[in-house]
C-alpha cells in the first residue's frame, strides 16, 4: 500500500523557506519512509493537548504536524519547522 502525501499551501510555504538540505531530507523522509510504510503512525507520534488527532514526525531538529486519513490513505502535512517553533501557534 502507498500513502499519498499531501502538503498544504501553508506547510510548503515554510518548506520552501529552510536551507535546500533541509528541505531534501524532509522530502525524502516522506517519500522514501513514509509514503510506503503500512503505517505510518509507527514512524510517529500522537500529539496532545489542543493538537489531538493529530500526528508529528522528527525529522533530525525539524517536526511536521501532519494529519492521517485512513479512508483516503492520506498524509496532509499541516505544518513544518524547527523543533523550537513549530508547536506555536
Amino acid at each position: 500500500m502507498s500513502w499519498t502525501i499531501r502538503f498544504n499551501p501553508k506547510a510548503l510555504a515554510e518548506l520552501s523557506g529552510l536551507d535546500r538540505q533541509i528541505q531534501k531530507r524532509i522530502l525524502k523522509f516522506f517519500t522514501e519512509r513514509l509514503r510506503l510504510h503500512n503505517n505510518p503512525r509507527q514512524l510517529g507520534a500522537a500529539l496532545t493537548g489542543e493538537l489531538v488527532g493529530l500526528w508529528k514526525y522528527r525529522i533530525g531538529d525539524y517536526r511536521t504536524i501532519c494529519q492521517i486519513n485512513d479512508k483516503e490513505i492520506t498524509v496532509l502535512v499541516l505544518k513544518v519547522g524547527h523543533r523550537k517553533d513549530v508547536y506555536k501557534h
